[in-house]
């Protein structure tokens, strides 16, 4: 496994154990400015649709595992396909935890830094039983 393989891997275990802890500031700084996510019925949104939108989350918890089936490196641009699953749990108990799971492809662009940044993100996570 190459250094930036890891580094892409790292990023990945930083956002679900930052996604768990509520730590929206640190997901956002694994994301570019210009990031692009894509799910099932919505339009196409940014950044700060995705801030606004974890805002309005802070009253559950979210548990995920995400399953890398492949990672590909090409030069400054790198890509992953995986298998994702998350929990979603509201923090006072009112209603059962609703789990959702897909597939997501994911592209990620090396910042003139060295930091590996996710860039767009397709997610195809539904809820599942």
């Amino acid at each position: 496994m190459t250094d930036d393989e890891r580094a892409i891997r790292q990023l990945i275990d930083t956002w679900l154990a930052a996604s768990k802890a509520g730590d929206t500031a640190t997901v956002l700084s694994l994301m570019t400015d210009d990031a692009v996510f894509m799910v099932p019925g919505q339009k196409p949104f940014g950044k700060a649709a995705f801030m606004a939108a974890s805002e309005a989350q802070k009253h559950i918890d979210i548990d995920g595992k995400s399953e890398i089936l492949e990672l590909q490196v090409l030069g400054d641009w790198a890509f992953l396909r995986s298998q994702l699953e998350i929990t979603i749990s509201p923090k006072d108990g009112s209603a059962p935890p609703v789990r959702h799971a897909g597939c997501t492809l994911t592209i990620l662009r090396k910042e003139t830094d060295g930091r590996w940044l996710l860039a767009r993100d397709a997610n195809l996570l539904l809820p599942s039983v």
